[in-house]
């Protein structure tokens, strides 16, 4: 049977080859659906569709006010199929119900952010140092975009693509992780059955060789945003520079938590837990890194040590569970070789280092790591897990915090955790990451810019800068009493009162 699951110009179809890929729950291995698996072919269809919408202009060519309406009813939309799109995401992935919920809450919450915003959009006067003359600055869609989603927060990270391409009056081709395309796939549907024009919204399923590397090197597309991994972000950015595209990439962090001693203990304990371990470390801005004061490191690493050793791993639906599977067994090999490196470079093993047993044996689960004793050069400082680990350092000044915390090449997040103002703000402006948090860790909100500085990419998505990301400015200058400038003579005109 060929899945329908593409949707190409307003179309369901299926690949052009007929393929299809099954797709399995993490947690239990047991077979969520089957969906198309798209081709080149496919891929550049639905470029040549967005490219048709997009010239057409029954979508870019509507007002930043009714684009904004639209988003404003996709967000009311989400919210009454909140249900449906949580299990459907939660059953791709394998994270907790709960998890899942929250997702479609701040899924909802960054439609409407947009929606808001698109309704703002009117440009800018710029005085030109004359009453003669009209100087505007208007900013229209960019074009076709190509949007890749990573698989752990499948349908938020595509949020935060679609819904400002969407308000800038952009078409686009959405290809999500292979793993992860049930909420893509239903997103699609609400877009139609909202009455988005057909070929604005295009959805190709598949992986990334094949579908990703004509979304990235198409002619007729215009900018590609991709969130996931930093080797495959380099080779998206090197195939959009033949054709100049505009590029936005989210490729990681490797993310310091630092701890002075002064900070509130019990918080900052409970909070490195969640840097750590929310949806088993996969989240691009886990605090992965913990960097805490040598005067508190022993005491609190060993209640960091005896916590994570509590934690309870188990399915979707578990009620009892704290934290769920990885996406796959390839992926969880990947982590296991991480910690094997850093033990074997002469890290520490405080607990985890180890799959999970009993029950959890059907899925693809990870014990919460700690990795001790860890020092500049080893492997595990360098690499991104992502998964269930995190590493400890330790420091005795402030500016030591500050030259470990920046010691990545990567930048995206970073916490700071003291309760003296002063110290805590001179740290965050010193830290070169794109969010840094005080006395927290992993709140966003969609109306602050979310980036990251260095190897974590380029571009920002969220607030009113996410938008622009979509968006080009133009300059438009009216001279409204047009003179003669008289600057080139016309020297072949009769003299004045000759005959």
């Amino acid at each position: 049977m060929n899945a329908s699951t593409l949707f190409i110009g307003g179309t369901w179809t299926g690949a052009s080859d007929a393929g299809t890929r099954d797709i399995h729950c993490p947690a239990d291995g047991e077979l969520v659906g089957t969906v198309a698996e798209g081709t080149a072919d496919d891929a550049g269809r639905a470029v040549l569709a967005a490219r048709s919408a997009f010239d057409a202009g029954e979508w870019s060519g509507k007002s930043p006010l009714e684009r904004g309406s639209f988003l404003l009813k996709v967000a009311a939309r989400l919210r009454e199929r909140k249900d449906e799109f949580a299990r459907a995401e939660t059953l791709d992935t394998g994270k907790r119900l709960v998890e899942s919920e929250i997702d479609m809450d701040d899924i909802a919450n960054c439609f409407e952010y947009f929606g808001k915003l698109a309704g703002q959009e009117s440009g800018r006067l710029v005085d030109a140092g004359s009453p003669m003359v009209v100087s505007r600055i208007e900013y229209e869609p960019v074009g076709v975009c190509s949007l890749i989603a990573p698989w752990n927060y499948p349908l938020l990270q595509a949020a935060w693509k679609i819904a400002p391409a969407l308000a800038a009056g952009c078409s686009f081709v959405l290809k999500p992780s292979e793993l992860t395309p049930h909420t893509s796939i239903l997103m699609m549907e609400v877009l139609q059955e909202l009455g988005l024009p057909d070929g604005v919204a295009n959805l190709v399923l598949g992986d990334g060789k094949t579908v990703g590397s004509v979304l990235s090197s198409h002619p007729d597309v215009d900018l590609v945003s991709f969130t996931g991994g930093l080797e495959t972000g380099k080779v998206i950015a090197a195939s959009a520079a033949a054709s100049v595209k505009k590029v936005a990439l989210e490729l990681g962090g490797k993310n310091p938590n630092i701890v002075f001693a002064d900070a509130d203990f019990d918080a900052a304990l409970d909070n490195a837990l969640n840097a750590a371990f929310v949806h088993s470390g996969q989240v691009c801005s886990a605090g992965a890194r913990l960097i805490v004061e040598e005067s508190i490191a022993e005491k609190f690493v060993d209640e960091l040590v005896r916590r994570a050793g509590q934690i309870r791993l188990g399915g979707p639906f578990d009620a009892d569970a704290e934290t769920g599977p990885l996406i796959s067994a390839a992926h969880r090999d990947k982590v296991t070789a991480y910690v094997d490196k850093g033990v074997a470079e002469g890290a520490r093993l405080r607990c985890g280092g180890a799959w999970g047993t009993g029950d959890l044996e059907k899925g693809f689960y990870y014990l919460p790591t700690v990795l001790d004793q860890v020092t500049s050069g080893m492997s595990v400082l360098v690499d991104e897990a992502f998964g269930p680990v995190v590493t400890v350092e330790t420091f005795t000044s402030e500016a030591e915090a500050v030259k470990l915390g920046n010691d990545t090449h990567y930048g995206l997040a970073g916490a700071v955790w003291s309760q003296d103002a002063g110290k805590s703000q001179r740290v965050a402006r010193a830290l070169r990451h794109g969010t840094i948090w005080i006395n927290d860790f992993h709140p966003y909100l969609p109306q602050a810019e979310w980036g990251g500085f260095g190897q974590s990419g380029v571009g920002r998505e969220l607030g009113p800068t996410g938008l622009a990301e979509y968006q080009e400015a133009k300059h438009v200058y009216q001279n409204i009493d047009p003179q003669v400038t008289g600057w080139f003579a016309d020297h072949a005109a009769a003299p004045a009162g000759g005959n």
